[in-house]
């Protein structure tokens, strides 16, 4: 009886690995997308199991945001395209606060500095896990000051203190390039260690998963399109410096 079977029986009749299973019992990993309708057919369930990875791909979880960190943290690499801020991985704590404080003026002092924390703690994270992280900020994440005109200079010169190589890969796609399919709103892609990607959109006021094979190939590609005309990283570094030269000065009488 079908209530008897092992992990291994169900991966056979499947076609998943029995690892992968395991991972997506455990929620390490997210359902593929043939998966609902192999065991609609195994079971003769008609469906049953697709209508429920429907219901629960568009069911709002309010610990959305930990799942996103949750896959965040377990990315070997994380491939963000930022069109509006700097990307948290990499905002001091002054910029952070003034997003913060942008987002909820009425916020509880309390309640933003634990949320620079956990952003900060994010940073040392990073640091400490040998992933690789590579960024393409739109140019006008440069020239849309948060913080005023101090806190904007000490964001760009931690920009500019993100080391050149294989590891830390940071770019600007400058205006001259013109409209691109990602120019909707924010993306990260995260490779999980078994290869698997997952990506995330993020919008004015959510975000989405997104875990469909064909859609996340969609995003990479796009990605790589744009790496492939933003600048190179010492161009890059040059256009940043730049920016940072334009900004005013602040007097204090």
């Amino acid at each position: 009886m079908s209530q008897e079977w092992t992990l291994d029986d169900l991966s056979r009749r499947v076609g998943v690995s029995r690892s992968h299973l395991s991972r997506i019992e455990t929620a390490d990993y997210m359902i593929p997308l043939e998966l609902p309708p192999r065991l609609d057919e195994l079971f003769g369930l008609q469906g049953t199991f697709q209508e429920l990875y429907a219901v629960a791909r568009l069911e709002l979880h309010p610990d959305q945001y930990k799942r996103r960190m949750e896959l965040e943290g377990k990315a070997v690499a994380i491939r963000e395209y930022s069109p509006q801020v700097i990307p948290g991985l990499l905002q001091t704590e002054d910029y952070a606060r003034a997003l913060f404080l942008i987002g909820d003026p009425h916020a509880a002092k309390e309640d933003i500095n634990k949320l620079i924390r956990a952003r900060m703690l994010r940073q040392r994270e990073l640091e400490a896990s040998g992933k690789r992280l590579s960024v393409i900020l739109d140019e006008a994440v440069l020239h849309r000051s948060y913080g005023g005109p101090a806190v904007m200079r000490a964001q760009l010169a931690r920009l500019l203190r993100t080391p050149v190589s294989p590891r830390y890969i940071l770019q600007v796609l400058p205006f001259s390039h013109g409209g691109h399919a990602l120019a909707g709103g924010a993306l990260a892609l995260w490779t999980l260690p078994r290869g698997e990607m997952v990506a995330y959109e993020e919008a004015m006021i959510k975000g989405t998963l997104v875990d469909e094979k064909d859609e996340v190939e969609y995003r990479s590609r796009h990605y790589d399109l744009l790496a492939a005309s933003a600048l190179p990283p010492r161009d890059s570094a040059d256009m940043i410096r730049s920016a940072m030269e334009d900004l005013p000065h602040e007097h204090h009488s």
